[in-house]
């Protein structure tokens, strides 16, 4: 390892959906606006406006909540080839800062500029710079961390929010770091956090203070990521290329489904066309190895079934349909997906290289 100390930046697009939408159409802004959700009584917010989240509106919220909240909700389909063409355009300008760059959506991204030699090397003033060429360039805000850790970063990037970014030196990271709230760490989720809360632990100051050992007979490897956080210590890099591992498609009914044969004719004519039109133009050089199967029953549960299988086969899905309905106990669907795991990148590589 070395000794340098790294320069990190999390750019997150402040409610980047909903942005693009008031941007292109005028009469949206200063109204509350949420983008999805277009079934008042089925929908889910995909994300929604400042405006909007002042009422209690958030994003994956039920429609139908988010209009109890909020009646005069402003209610807009997504527009999903604008919103990947307007992230293309984002990340060309990070590249003009630094090539070590790792999306983490279509609206954030982490950039490690240690050795960038724009704006004298201030990973600051390239935050400051980034923003504003968003702003010149595309009229959509962006808010910024700067740490010299990955994981401080993007916690930094949203205590200035909207439109604003946020510094942690090296000098004051541990300082930072023992203030913080394990709700705010990435990878706590709810159900965690109710458990470290039990435990009594409710900051990192908690965590550093507690015995190593502990930690890991309680937590497993949440409690040794969370001592080596709570120490300052992030040895995670910028990953530049992220090898994906599966493919999916799904659908969520307007009006629930039940029968077989149904199921079937929402794979043969939608899903499995989707599937395969994904696959080609994803990875195409890559063997599948696993095919699977989700379903949403009207309560809610989820179910999944997937089986080793080297090939993309229309008609190994509809054993796996049969087998996945087994579970259905006269329940309605909600929603159905059809998924692919995909062989390991080197592997593919590998094998390529003796077909050529």
């Amino acid at each position: 390892m070395s000794d340098t100390i790294r320069k990190f930046i999390h750019v997150d697009m402040d409610c980047f959906y909903a942005a693009v939408e008031m941007r292109d159409n005028p009469h949206y802004r200063g109204k509350p606006l949420a983008v999805g959700g277009s079934e008042r009584q089925r929908g889910v917010i995909s994300t929604c406006n400042y405006e909007a989240r002042k009422f209690g509106v958030r994003s994956a919220m039920p429609t139908a909540q988010a209009l109890k909240l909020c009646p005069n909700l402003l209610l807009v389909p997504g527009r999903m080839h604008v919103y990947k063409e307007t992230s293309k355009q984002i990340r060309e300008i990070f590249s003009r800062y630094t090539s070590l760059i790792e999306p983490l959506s279509l609206d954030e991204a982490y950039l490690d500029v240690t050795d960038s030699p724009h704006c004298q090397n201030s990973a600051t003033r390239i935050a400051q710079s980034i923003r504003n060429d968003i702003w010149n360039e595309l009229h959509l805000t962006a808010s910024a961390g700067v740490a010299p850790l990955k994981f401080l970063a993007k916690i930094a990037s949203d205590m200035n929010k909207p439109n604003g970014q946020f510094v942690i030196p090296p000098s004051q990271v541990q300082q930072v770091v023992d203030e913080l709230d394990l709700g705010k760490i990435s990878g706590v989720g709810k159900v965690s956090l109710e458990k470290l809360n039990k435990a009594g632990f409710y900051t990192c100051l908690d965590i550093r203070n507690s015995d190593y050992r502990e930690l890991i007979v309680r937590f497993g490897r949440l409690g040794a990521s969370l001592w080596k956080k709570s120490h300052g210590i992030d040895e995670r890099e910028v990953v530049v290329e992220r090898e994906r591992k599966s493919i999916g498609v799904e659908r969520t009914f307007s009006v629930n489904i039940e029968s077989f044969d149904e199921c079937w004719q929402v794979i043969e004519d939608k899903l499995y066309p989707e599937l395969q039109e994904r696959l080609n133009r994803a990875q195409p050089k890559r063997n599948v190895i696993k095919q699977g199967i989700k379903v949403k029953f009207a309560d809610f549960k989820l179910t999944t079934i997937e089986h080793v299988h080297n090939q993309l086969d229309l008609a190994y899905f509809r054993q796996l349909l049969r087998e996945v309905l087994q579970r259905q106990q006269g329940r309605e669907i909600r929603l159905l997906g059809l998924s692919v795991m995909l062989e390991p990148l080197e592997q593919a590589r590998q094998l390529s290289m003796f077909e050529e």
